[in-house]
């Protein structure tokens, strides 16, 4: 019945609104506010160019079929706009009500031309001259033609200038786009503090050199955003990366899907830039400030202003890693568990780096999705082949919005002498695996490393994920039969201990909630907790249905997207099921499922989340975890999951989000921040045993 499902989209502009909450929190610092707003804004632009472009192509094409709420897409993207301008209000009150104000204090703030001295403003007219006037192309518009007989790029700030003939006493139009090469905020000379102009309002000031002979009537700055969600067609591994480089092309200059605007231009220029990207008036966004919010990530990670920022929570070095060792023999020495960003990244990159220069190294096999701009993983795989190893990179090159980078890294991998395999035909490979085959003793080993995040140095330190580091034989076996499947298309075989989308991993899923079930209906202990990104797929979410009907005790915690309705279904012995979604300064991105099964728990990792893309459209993977030690520690994050009461929201019957808030008499538990201080016991208390068995060798001074 549809409703007993959240829509999809509507749930996760409600994940949008807890980002934008955290923004609202007067007792965080300024910059970490303003990271929040730049988050949502960013946030919002891959929402309307994926999620908004498809639903108008939908519509357009006439469709009619409903998502599981029973929506139309014409009646998705009603309620979709109805939400976000709601949320766009919230937003720019926020900025004009509290952050600017705060900024102002500070003296941080963007000053207008207007509030500058002589000296300054004839300063940045000179900068203007030299800096930014040879960037500038303006683009002259033909209001017959469609789109204005130009195409204006996606995402970029434009200006739209209104132009009159000083003699003929004509009327143009032309838009100049603000260049990608300027920094956004122009930091004005001679001031003492870091005080700066927005680009575009210089470019205002001194448009009219730009025009001789014409008078600037209107100037008005604006964005298009244009449908990201462009198929490709996979007939061949070759011809498949040139699709992909004609794709990126065609999403600059898609069809619009949002008109932001900024307030107060007259509406006669309105109507002239909606004529000229042809949107109508229900994608028009009119916003209270500056276009392009994101752009201010930029200060929160910019030198100075430490005052107006949280202070940094240092990735530990994880105890299980003894740093006198090569990674190798510390996989040897049992297996890994490490709980990023609380524990740091190093050894998964020391794994592919001392892989690359080992002489005993033969073979490398990894699967790339998102890698960091400045990758060392691409660098020592690129060494590892200069050295003769054997070396394969599955590079997916469908990760949306780095399509460009991939393309990018598989040419430097392929000019190295890697052998590149573009993915698997007609899914996303999503898999977050790394094999390495070293010869030992006259045999091969293989040491292998599963995650539910990418191989990126830099949003490992931001994203919260899960590494396992081994070399058990089954698994190693199982991950050689993973590549062969994914590079050969062999035939699917059973594995020994992986489980593999599509289709297996589900399957698997869908077995333990109907097992736990049956539990529960026996009169055991039934119990399904789990930690994911997003929750949608139907037939997950109906078994789950079933199981709290039958009375197994479920807790999820599902940071973004979650179609499942939460609380008490009804019926005698059923049990409601508990949705928390928690927002802090990482971003919740590991996925970890516990089952009860009798006693017996079993826990499982992945690079899945519990959405049909994931189980029925991608290659992904969910790796068991045998070992006590590592089972405890994998219970402990889900506990502290669950036990949150300072960042965590509970997921009402809407899709909303309450805050948990702390109960009277408790004490208040913020699990980031407790996962963090336990980093630093344990990598203390490892550093201290360290010394005192180095102690009696240590020499002593006469």
């Amino acid at each position: 019945m549809a409703e007993q499902y959240i829509n999809r989209e509507l749930s996760w502009l409600e994940f949008n609104q807890r980002v934008l909450d955290q923004a609202a929190r007067s007792d965080l610092p300024l910059l970490e506010r303003v990271k929040f707003l730049a988050i949502t804004a960013s946030n919002l632009d891959e929402f309307f160019m994926v999620r908004v472009g498809g639903l108008q192509m939908l519509r357009r094409s006439g469709s009619r079929v409903k998502d599981m709420c029973g929506l139309t897409p014409s009646r998705q993207l009603q309620l979709i706009h109805k939400r976000v301008r709601k949320m766009i209000d919230v937003q720019y009150a926020l900025w004009q009500d509290e952050i600017l104000p705060l900024m102002e204090i500070e003296k941080v703030n963007p000053l207008s031309m207007d509030e500058l001295s002589e000296s300054q403003r004839t300063r940045l007219e000179q900068y203007y001259l030299s800096q930014v006037y040879p960037l500038l192309t303006p683009l002259a518009v033909d209001e017959e033609q469609p789109e204005g007989g130009t195409l204006l790029p996606s995402l970029k700030l434009l200006m739209a200038v209104e132009l009159e003939d000083d003699e003929k006493k004509t009327n143009r139009l032309c838009v100049v786009p603000v260049p990608d090469a300027l920094p956004r905020r122009i930091f004005i000379p001679d001031s003492e503090q870091e005080r700066y102009v927005m680009s575009e309002d210089l470019i205002r000031t001194c448009m009219g050199s730009m025009f001789p002979g014409e008078r600037v009537l209107n100037t008005a700055v604006f964005r298009v955003t244009r449908n990201g969600d462009i198929a490709v067609q996979e007939d061949d591994g070759f011809d498949f990366a040139d699709e992909m480089v004609e794709a990126i092309v065609a999403r600059q200059y898609s069809e619009c899907v949002r008109l932001e605007l900024e307030k107060g231009i007259a509406a006669e220029l309105v109507l002239r830039i909606q004529n000229i990207v042809q949107v109508g008036e229900a994608d028009v966004y009119s916003l209270d400030g500056p276009l392009m919010l994101s752009d201010f990530m930029e200060m929160v990670f910019a030198p100075g202003n430490e005052q107006l920022k949280i202070d940094q929570w240092l990735p530990q070095a994880s105890p299980a890693v003894d740093p006198a060792l090569s990674i190798f023999d510390n996989i040897a020495n049992g297996d890994i568990l490490l709980n990023h960003p609380y524990e740091s990244f190093e050894p998964v990159l020391h794994l592919v780096e001392e892989a690359a220069e080992d002489p005993d190294v033969i073979a490398i096999k990894q699967v790339l999705y998102r890698t960091a701009k400045s990758s060392r993983i691409v660098a020592a795989l690129k060494r590892a082949a200069e050295n003769g190893k054997q070396v394969t990179a599955l590079v997916e090159l469908k990760a949306r919005f780095d399509e460009a980078r991939n393309l990018e890294k598989a040419e430097e991998l392929q000019r190295a002498g890697v052998q590149v395999v573009y993915g698997v035909k007609g899914f996303k490979t999503h898999a977050k695996i790394c094999l390495v085959v070293r010869r030992e003793s006259g045999l091969l080993k293989r040491y292998c490393h599963y995650g539910t995040g990418n191989y990126n140095e830099n949003t490992a330190r931001l994203y919260t994920d899960i590494s396992f580091l081994t070399c058990d034989e089954a698994l190693g076996a199982d991950a050689s039969q993973f590549f062969n499947v994914v590079t050969g298309r062999t035939k699917m075989m059973k594995f020994r201990e992986l489980y593999l989308s599509p289709r297996i991993m589900k399957e698997r899923l869908l077995e333990l909630i109907a097992s736990e079930a049956e539990r529960a209906r026996q009169g055991e202990t039934a119990k399904i907790r789990a930690k994911m990104n997003s929750l949608q797929d139907k037939q997950i979410i109906d078994a789950l249905y079933k199981a709290a009907d039958a009375g197994v005790e479920i807790q999820l915690n599902v940071r973004g997207i979650c179609c499942l309705k939460t609380g008490n279904r009804g019926g005698n012995g059923a049990k409601p099921i508990r949705v928390v979604s928690i927002v802090d300064r990482y971003l919740e991105h590991a996925r970890i499922f516990q089952f009860h099964h009798g006693g017996n728990t079993l826990f499982f990792i992945a690079s899945a989340d519990w959405m049909t893309r994931n189980l029925d459209k991608r290659v992904e993977l969910m790796i068991p975890i045998h070992s006590s030690k590592l089972k405890r520690r994998l219970r402990g994050i889900l506990d502290a999951c669950f036990k949150d009461n300072v960042q965590s929201c509970e997921i009402t019957p809407d899709g909303s989000g309450k805050s948990v808030g702390v109960p009277k008499n408790a004490k208040p538990f913020r699990m980031q921040l407790a996962l963090t201080r336990e980093a630093r016991r344990l990598s203390k208390d490892k550093e201290r045993e360290r010394l005192r068995m180095l102690a009696p060798h240590m020499p002593h001074a006469d």
